[in-house]
This record gives C-alpha cells, sequence and structure tokens, in this order.
C-alpha cells in the first residue's frame, strides 16, 4: 500500500465530499447535513454537535478510504472508473444499510415505528434518506462517484 498517496488523496476526497454534501444542503437539495447528524450522537448542543460530526466525518471518510485503496491494490490498479464504482457502491450502502440502521445506533435520533420523544427529536432518515428530502440520494451518490474519482485518479498503486 502507498500510505502518502492514501493519506493525501484519501484526505481531499474526503473534503470535498464533505464540501459536496454541504454544498448540496446549502442549495436546498437536501436538509441531510451529516455533520451534525453524527455529532449529534455525541453532543446535545447544536453547534458542539456541528462540530465533533465534522471532525467524525473527515476521520470516518478518511478510514473508509482504506477500502476502496484495498480494492485498488487487490485490482494492481487505480483509475478514475473504477474509483467511481466503488463509490457507487459504497453509496449504495450508506443509503440502503446505513440510513436505515442509524436510528437504532443513534441516542437522539426517532425510529420509524416509535416517533419522537423527548429525547430522540431527529427524525430518522427513511429508506434512500429520502425523508430528508427527493434529491438526498442524488446528492450522496455524487458525493460518493466523485470520491472514489479522486482517488481512482490519484492513488498510485505500488
Amino acid at each position: 500500500m502507498n500510505v502518502a498517496s492514501w493519506l493525501l488523496w484519501g484526505f481531499v476526497g474526503t473534503v470535498v465530499l464533505t464540501t459536496m454534501l454541504s454544498a448540496s444542503q446549502a442549495l436546498g437539495m437536501t436538509r441531510l447535513n451529516v455533520p451534525f447528524l453524527l455529532g449529534a450522537a455525541f453532543a446535545g448542543d447544536r453547534d458542539r454537535a456541528k462540530a465533533i460530526g465534522f471532525v467524525v466525518h473527515l476521520l470516518d471518510g478518511w478510514l473508509f478510504s482504506l477500502l476502496y485503496v484495498a480494492a485498488f491494490q487487490a485490482w494492481h490498479r487505480a483509475t478514475i472508473a473504477l474509483g467511481v464504482v466503488v463509490g457507487l457502491v459504497h453509496a449504495a450502502f450508506v443509503l440502503v444499510v446505513v440510513m436505515g440502521l442509524l436510528p437504532a445506533v443513534h441516542p437522539r435520533m426517532a425510529s420509524e415505528q416509535a416517533g419522537p420523544t423527548e429525547l430522540r427529536s431527529l427524525e430518522p432518515p427513511g429508506f434512500l434518506a429520502l425523508h430528508y428530502g427527493a434529491q438526498t440520494p442524488v446528492s450522496i451518490i455524487a458525493a460518493h462517484a466523485v470520491f472514489g474519482a479522486i482517488l481512482g485518479a490519484f492513488y498510485r498503486v505500488v
């Protein structure tokens, strides 16, 4: 594994992915705020949750880029197309599996069945995160495809 290449391009890809997701919220494509959602698992204060979630998301993205790197190493090549394919698989996993499990593990998120309570007031994402807007899956898929494209284009297999 090319550690220096992974550290650099995994970080760059994560910054771009996070920027795209933030922009899609700011542009009204989605109500999903990933840093807030992640940070709210650790802090009740909204501003503190956003700051904590931002750091958690950067670290998560960096760690997830290891899976992309492992695939590239196994294939003995990294290309934009391969990166996009891995990104699409990653996005599908996030939308179908992670979003569905989130209410079960997030201490401040309501469940689809029980609804909100005083302690669990965050709206659950629902299938494909559609509760956060019809374009939410589009923004998640696009961001992960670009994340993969960056890693595929610039990671150097050794």
